[in-house]
C-alpha cells in the first residue's frame, strides 16, 4: 500500500472521468473474489480488458459464442437446439485448451490447471426482434435470465459429462467444486462468460453480445467512397412483410440514426426495434443483470447515455449496477469525446456566421534558420521533430522523420509538417498549433503517465511544447495537454461503435479488443 485515499472522492473523481470520456469503466473486485471457484490458488486482480474475464495470474482467455438468433423454431426459442449447441461448444472450448500454442511455458501451465473456458451468447437483440420482444421490454428481460440459465446450466452439465471422460481440471481439490460430501467432478473451472463479440458478430451477421442494435440503418463507405446503405436484415424483412419499405425510408432512417419518430413506420415496429440512444440507462442494466445472475464469469456491455446526461446520472447507473448484483459496468455518452465521428442522426446546428475573409500572405524563406531537434517516442517508431525559427524568434518550419515507418504514417507526418509550417509562415503562433494536434489518438500509442504519447500527431504537438519550454525557460501552461479523442477507425477512417466496453469498426471490422 502506498497510500490512502478517501473513497468518496476517488468514486467521484471515477464518474467525472467516465463522464467526460467514457473512461474508465468499473469492475467491482470484491463480487469477482466472492465468486473465484480456485481462492486456494490466489485473489483474482483484474480482468482481461473488456472486463468480461475475471482471471488469475497466467491465466488467458478461451471464450466461445453462440448465435442465439439461429435459435429459432416456429417463432420461438429452440431450447433442444440450444442444449445441442451449448454441449458441441463446450467441448470445443476445452480441446482450444488443450491444443492450443501458448507465449508462455507459465501460461500454458496454469490456464491447463483450472481449463478456464468462456461461453457466451450473441445476436441477443436479434432474437428479440424475431420474438417481436423490445430490447426494454420487462418479457426481454426475463427472456434474458430464462435463457442464460438453460445455458449455464446445460454447459455445467456438459462439463462434467467430459470429466468422467477427460477427468477433472488438475486443480479441481482446491477449488470450490469439491467442498462437501456430494462433491460432482467438473472439467472447466468456470464456463460461461458474456463476451463483446465486436469482429465475430460481424462475421456471423448478426447483432453483438447481449448489446441493443446500434443503429436500423447506416452508411457504409465502399471502394470510390461510393455510400452504401447498411439495413438490419430483420427490419427490412418485416418493412417489406408489412408493405412500409422503401429506399427512401431507408435512407431516412439511416440519417436520422433511429426509427422513432417516424411516422411511416408503424408503432408497433417503432417500438420493437429500438437502438442503443432509444433505451435508457436503467433498462440497459437489467439486461447485463439478467445475464449476470446466470454467468460464471463477467458481463461485458455498454451502458449508453444521451449527450446531455450528467454526473449523477452515470453515478446512479454504476451504483444500480452494484445493487443489482453485476461484477463490472461500462459507459459511453454520446458525444464525449471530442471530435467524435458518429452521433447518428444528430448534428449540433449551429448558426453560420460571415467574416470578411483576409488575403494572407506567406513568408518567404530566409536561406539560414536557427532551431531544435527533438526526438520523441511514438507507436511507430522514433520520430525526429525539427523547429525553425526565423529572426525575430517566430516559428517558421516544422520537419519530421517517423522511425521505420514509411507509407501512410511518414506522409501523413509529412503532410502535418507541410501545414504546420504554411501556418506559421503565414503568422499562425505556437498555441492553436498545438491545441488542434495535442491529445489525438491512435491505435499505436508509446509510453505511459506524462511521457504517454497518443499519436504521431500527439508527438509533434508534444515537441512544439517542449520546444517553446526550452525558448522560455519554463513550463508553458498555455499548451497545457487536452484530452482529446476521436472516434475514427484506425484501420478504414470509418464509424467506431462503442459496445461491450470495446470501439468496433463495422465497416472493415476493426476491434480495439480483436
Amino acid at each position: 500500500m502506498v497510500k490512502r485515499q478517501n473513497a468518496t472522492k476517488v468514486f467521484r473523481q471515477v464518474v467525472k472521468q467516465a463522464w467526460l470520456s467514457g473512461e474508465p469503466g468499473i469492475i467491482f473486485i470484491d463480487r469477482m473474489n466472492a465468486d473465484n471457484p480456485t481462492p486456494e490458488l490466489g485473489r483474482i486482480e483484474s480482468t482481461n480488458p473488456c472486463g468480461e474475464q475475471p482471471l488469475l495470474p497466467n491465466e488467458s482467455c478461451n471464450l466461445g459464442s453462440i448465435n442465439l438468433a439461429n435459435m429459432m423454431a416456429n417463432g420461438q426459442i429452440d431450447y433442444d437446439k440450444l442444449g445441442a449447441t451449448v454441449a458441441r461448444a463446450v467441448h470445443f472450448l476445452d480441446n482450444v485448451v488443450e491444443v492450443n500454442t501458448y507465449p508462455l511455458p507459465e501460461i500454458e501451465k496454469t490456464t491447463k490447471a483450472n481449463r478456464k473456458i468462456g461461453l457466451g451468447v450473441m445476436g441477443f437483440a436479434d432474437l428479440l426482434l424475431k420474438l417481436g420482444l423490445p430490447y426494454s421490454s420487462p418479457e426481454a428481460c426475463d427472456t434474458a435470465g430464462k435463457l442464460m440459465a438453460f445455458i449455464d446450466t446445460k454447459a455445467m452439465e456438459a462439463s462434467v459429462a467430459l470429466a468422467r471422460v477427460r477427468g477433472p481440471f488438475p486443480n479441481f481439490a482446491k477449488s470450490i467444486y469439491a467442498k462437501g460430501d456430494d462433491a460432482v467432478p467438473v472439467r472447466n473451472a468456470t464456463r460461461t462468460t458474456i463476451a463483446p463479440t465486436g469482429t465475430i458478430s460481424i462475421l456471423a451477421g448478426c447483432s453483438s453480445g447481449v448489446e441493443p442494435l446500434f443503429a436500423v440503418s447506416f452508411v457504409r463507405r465502399v471502394m470510390d467512397n461510393d455510400e452504401l446503405i447498411e439495413v438490419n436484415p430483420i427490419f427490412e424483412q418485416v418493412a417489406k412483410a408489412e408493405g412500409f419499405h422503401s429506399p427512401q425510408l431507408l435512407k431516412k432512417i439511416a440519417h436520422n440514426g433511429s426509427v422513432q419518430g417516424l411516422d411511416e413506420i408503424p408503432l408497433k415496429y417503432r417500438q420493437i426495434f429500438e437502438t442503443a440512444h432509444d433505451i435508457t440507462p436503467e433498462n440497459h442494466i437489467h439486461i447485463q443483470a439478467a445475464f449476470q445472475k446466470h454467468t460464471n464469469n463477467a458481463v461485458s456491455k455498454t451502458i449508453n447515455f444521451p449527450r446531455e446526461a450528467t454526473q449523477d446520472d452515470v453515478k446512479n447507473a454504476f451504483m444500480l449496477a452494484y445493487q443489482m448484483g453485476c461484477k463490472g459496468v461500462t459507459i459511453y455518452r454520446d458525444g464525449c469525446r471530442e471530435g467524435q465521428v458518429l452521433n447518428i442522426g444528430k448534428t449540433d446546428k449551429q448558426q453560420a456566421s460571415t467574416v470578411e475573409a483576409q488575403r494572407i500572405v506567406k513568408r518567404d524563406r530566409p536561406r539560414s534558420l536557427m532551431g531544435s531537434t527533438f526526438q520523441m517516442t511514438t507507436g511507430c517508431g522514433p520520430m525526429y521533430v525539427t523547429i525553425n525559427e526565423d529572426e525575430n524568434c517566430q516559428p517558421f518550419e516544422l520537419f519530421n522523420t517517423v522511425g521505420k515507418a514509411g507509407g501512410c504514417a511518414a506522409s501523413q507526418c509529412e503532410a502535418i509538417g507541410r501545414l504546420v509550417s504554411l501556418a506559421w509562415r503565414s503568422g499562425m503562433p505556437f498555441e492553436p498549433i498545438v491545441k488542434q494536434l495535442v491529445g489525438i489518438s491512435c491505435h499505436k500509442p508509446a509510453g505511459f503517465g506524462e511521457n504517454k504519447v497518443t499519436s504521431c500527431a500527439d508527438a509533434i504537438a508534444q515537441a512544439i511544447r517542449l520546444h517553446v519550454e526550452k525558448r522560455n525557460g519554463c513550463h508553458d501552461t498555455t499548451l497545457a495537454r487536452s484530452t482529446q479523442s476521436f472516434g475514427a477507425c484506425p484501420e478504414c477512417g470509418g464509424v467506431v461503435e462503442h459496445e461491450g466496453g470495446c470501439q468496433v469498426c463495422h465497416a472493415c471490422g476493426y476491434s480495439e479488443c480483436a
